[in-house]
């Protein structure tokens, strides 16, 4: 297997991808990032180095991959949108250059590849009986991971964890659906039935924990799968409530906490791509869905975790909801 220092990471525009990209680069890898539409065809840009490319073609993955030792994978259609045509031939291309390097696949997993039957405490080796398409693409995403590490010439990790949230976390449950970015908390929305747990996933320590895995990739098998517990949301408010304190810590008021609309999000789907594949994933709200983490605490030691205060609120300054440290909360009603 490769042993250079150069990692590729696709998607690092979005949030675990630019997570891993600067947590990567503050440990010392040299870390090239692919990209479209960055009409220069290299640029140095905080030390990383970005790749015009596009994850749908082959050739563009290759060349990105040469002299890399990893390659994250933490590219996703859009949206929702397109997942059936795009999700496995990006897969395959990543796993065709790291078979050519000898490197390692980093791939943030999802709970969407099981079913009913492995709820509510998912182990790491439960059955992948996904319950909705989206879902079996999964299934045979990290099939197909498994069969090319398995065959030799590469390594794969797979690290599960709940929703993301954090600074910059991109798009995700808590700054779609929970808060809106950009703006002072007045409310926020609870997407869980009432008392149903949830499990949620501060990205720092996400990332914190694949490159601890990446530190000790030779002691793994070819193909290796962990979960984090992160965050576990018993009631479904907690992480709401967590928020109230933030903003009540910075001298505001305490944010009203409501039910998430899902008759909205029903009412639009036959229209919004986006809303019909949120509706698909509601069930992961409607009953306590926790992945167990034991096979990660054994292989660490412990898991990397955030206190949920210190997450949350560092999360809302990130999404420009509080201000920065130092910075007085401004004066409800008044205008600029």
């Amino acid at each position: 297997m490769s042993d250079s220092s150069t990692v590729l990471v696709l998607g690092a525009s979005g949030g675990i991808g630019g997570e891993m990209a600067r947590l990567l680069l503050a440990r010392g890898w040299q870390v090239r990032a692919m990209k479209r539409g960055l009409g220069v065809a290299r640029r140095e840009q905080g030390g990383i180095e970005w790749v015009e490319g596009d994850a749908l073609r082959a050739a563009d993955v290759m060349a990105a991959a040469q002299g890399c030792s990893v390659i994250v994978h933490a590219v996703n259609p859009p949206g929702y949108r397109r997942w059936a045509e795009w999700v496995l031939p990006m897969i395959d291309n990543t796993i065709a250059a790291a078979q050519a390097q000898g490197a390692t696949v980093v791939l943030p997993g999802t709970v969407y590849n099981y079913g009913p039957d492995a709820f509510p405490l998912i182990a790491e080796d439960a059955p992948q009986n996904a319950h909705t398409p989206k879902g079996r693409i999964r299934v045979e995403l990290e099939q197909r991971l498994a069969s090319a590490a398995q065959a030799g010439r590469m390594k794969a990790l797979v690290v599960r964890a709940g929703d993301f949230f954090g600074p910059h976390a991109g798009n995700n449950w808590f700054s779609q659906g929970m808060v809106k970015p950009g703006r002072a908390v007045r409310s926020v929305n609870t997407p869980a039935a009432a008392g149903v747990g949830h499990q949620f996933a501060y990205l720092p320590d996400v990332a914190r924990t694949m490159v601890e895995l990446l530190d000790r990739r030779d002691t793994l098998p070819a193909f290796a799968s962990f979960h984090m517990a992160g965050h576990w949301d018993a009631t479904g408010t907690a992480l709401a409530e967590a928020v109230q304190r933030a903003v009540v810590r910075r001298g505001g008021a305490a944010p009203a906490m409501r039910p998430f609309p899902w008759w909205l999000v029903r009412l639009a789907s036959p229209f919004v791509t986006t809303f019909r594949e949120l509706l698909g994933m509601r069930y992961l709200w409607q009953q306590s869905v926790r992945l167990d983490n034991r096979r990660l605490v054994q292989q660490l030691g412990h898991e990397p975790h955030t206190p949920l205060d210190e997450a949350v609120e560092a999360t809302l300054v990130g999404l420009g909801c509080l201000p920065p440290d130092g910075v007085p909360m401004p004066v409800q009603g008044a205008h600029a």
